[in-house]
């Protein structure tokens, strides 16, 4: 049997044991449905193989090979990773349009007794979603932006006003980058696969309630948030939160231990910052860096790199509605400005 999505909420509700992904290697890596794992029953060599055949010899050569390769596969996915589920497991099986690998695979799972069902569509279908949520359609709920400075404590705040029953998106949580120069933490999924997490977590939200989510420039990293997104925190109001330099400092050298870790990295940025900065302040910055020395790095950034430039963005936009206060970024300061955030916040509905 084949099941249609209508809307992405569906995933999660229907309640399957395991989603499988039967693409190649290089398709799972590009995007997949959140949550699915990967059994390809053709490898990035395999798909291609089959596929030059089909095109250059004919369809039959290539089926026959195809199923031959699916066969194989499948034997080592039923000995490996499939070996010990249950007779009352229940897959849902997906390829990219819902097809012959998909089919395949589900009706070898289904002779050995398994509830398996097809994702009809396959991972097209799914995408169509994502785009339509994405692309087509308003953002589902009204925004609330938290603003600051760099180093004010704003991604630290998210899961505080979560756990306070405010409803929250970390958008550099599913962006895999903390959104500035020392932001990155090991690799950004694709495009795809952030709107994708990022349809899926729209999904999820009430859209009676407004959502809080971290202001953002257009990008974050490499990738672009949504036009839905983007318009709907253009006109957003901002909660700003603020702490003086070497509270921030302090969160920074905490938030950051991969900074104090790796200094040929930090290195390499802030040389790329020589085009923004006299050289003998760029000199400074990689001096203090060397000698390990992070809080005067990180206070002469705050000073000469970030902050101005994020006076010169906020003067393009409307004045916050609450600007909140914090002598301290420890745990303890954290915690008492995440509860007068979230007072602000319900302040305005």
């Amino acid at each position: 049997m084949a099941i249609t999505l209508t809307s992405l909420s569906q995933i999660p509700a229907l309640g399957f044991d395991t989603i499988i992904d039967v693409r190649s290697p290089d398709e799972w890596a590009d995007d997949h449905v959140p949550g699915a794992i990967s059994l390809p029953v053709l490898d990035n060599e395999e798909r291609a193989r089959v596929g030059t055949i089909y095109k250059q010899v004919n369809p039959f050569t290539a089926r026959k090979l195809g199923a031959a390769l699916v066969a194989r596969n499948a034997a080592k996915h039923l000995e490996g990773p499939l070996a010990d589920m249950a007779g009352g497991w229940r897959p849902l099986v997906y390829c990219w349009r819902g097809g012959q690998r998909s089919g395949s695979f589900a009706t070898i799972l289904s002779q050995i007794g398994w509830r398996v069902e097809i994702l009809a569509g396959g991972y097209k279908a799914y995408r169509s979603l994502v785009v339509q949520a994405m692309y087509d359609a308003p953002f589902p709920a009204g925004v609330v932006l938290l603003d600051g400075n760099t180093g004010s404590g704003k991604t630290a705040l998210l899961p505080r006003l979560a756990a306070q029953g405010l409803q929250v998106i970390d958008l550099e949580g599913l962006a895999r980058h903390r959104g500035s120069l020392f932001g990155g933490t090991g690799g950004q999924p694709s495009q795809r696969a952030f709107e994708g997490a990022l349809a899926m977590a729209c999904g999820a939200i009430d859209p009676a309630r407004p959502v809080v989510i971290e202001a953002e420039s257009a990008k974050i990293g490499d990738l672009r948030l949504p036009p839905a997104l983007w318009k709907a925190m253009q006109a957003a109001p901002r909660i700003e939160v603020a702490a003086p330099p070497y509270a921030r400092v302090a969160h920074l050298l905490t938030a950051y231990p991969d900074m104090v870790a790796d200094r040929t990295r930090v290195d390499g940025i802030l040389t790329g910052l020589e085009p923004l900065h006299p050289a003998e302040v760029i000199a400074a910055w990689r001096g203090a860096a060397a000698a390990g020395d992070f809080a005067t790095m990180a206070m002469g950034l705050i000073e000469r790199h970030y902050d101005p430039r994020y006076a010169r963005h906020r003067g393009r936009s409307a004045p916050p509605v609450a600007v909140i206060e914090a002598a301290m970024l420890d745990d303890a300061g954290l915690d008492d400005l995440s509860a007068r955030v979230a007072g602000a916040i319900r302040g305005l509905a």
